[in-house]
């Protein structure tokens, strides 16, 4: 079994800043990564990277075995993706924009209502998209990420603008679904952070400072909470 996403010496620079430095990783089928980083770290860049929604310098990308670069569709049908801001169609309703989505994946219709009940969007099915609070646009970001069942799902920021309680909905909904997925979360949260990953990986002007899990994390820093290893390890950003 090929690694679910492989990364090979992948670099992108934007004028004079290197964004992302030479990176080389895998992750594997059934973990929950969660990359975290200061501003300016290079997370989104390294996520666009990784979705295909923006290519390299250099470096391969490997999604199950799909070449990014030479079978670009093949490999980005395997992705779920919810982007920073997550674009969306303010002027169309709900059900239609994610009945769209599915049609531009292949997906099915009863697929859009499973999307909808996964992601508590009953009650808005038929509100434009514009009308919606900033909460309810990300879950409608986060539905159109699911739809197709895709093995490999890349959240940028999934909880972002949502209460306590749609947070802790959308959590507990990622850890369940992490047996036959491959999640990769980009989150600034220490505590989401520590709460679903099973990998956490500490990033900062565009390298992986560290990866492991939360133990080998405080082990390795030699520090008693994550907040600390976080400021240990990105303390010449401030």
């Amino acid at each position: 079994m090929p690694a679910a996403i492989e990364v090979n010496h992948l670099h992108k620079s934007f004028a004079r800043i290197e964004a992302v430095k030479d990176i080389s990783i895998k992750f594997s089928e059934g973990e929950i990564i969660a990359l975290l980083g200061p501003n300016g770290a290079g997370k989104s860049t390294f996520m666009n990277m990784l979705s295909g929604f923006l290519s390299p310098d250099s470096g391969k990308i490997i999604i199950l075995g799909q070449d990014m670069a030479s079978n670009p569709l093949q490999a980005k049908s395997l992705i779920g993706f919810l982007p920073e801001g997550s674009p969306l169609y303010g002027d169309m309703p709900v059900r239609r924009f994610l009945a769209y989505m599915a049609k531009l994946k292949s997906s099915n219709a009863p697929d859009v209502d499973k999307v909808i009940s996964l992601a508590n969007l009953e009650d808005v099915v038929n509100q434009k998209i514009e009308t919606l609070s900033k909460g309810y646009k990300r879950r409608v970001g986060f539905a159109s990420s699911l739809l197709g069942n895709p093995p490999v799902l890349l959240l940028d920021e999934p909880t972002d603008g949502l209460d306590p309680n749609q947070k802790n909905h959308m959590l507990k909904l990622i850890s369940s679904m992490s047996k036959n997925k491959t999640i990769l979360i980009s989150t600034h949260l220490l505590d989401e952070a520590q709460s679903v990953a099973s990998r956490i990986l500490i990033m900062d002007k565009g390298e992986i400072k560290i990866d492991g899990s939360l133990d080998s994390i405080l082990k390795q820093t030699r520090c008693f909470s994550l907040e600390t290893a976080f400021t240990k390890l990105t303390k010449a950003s401030l």
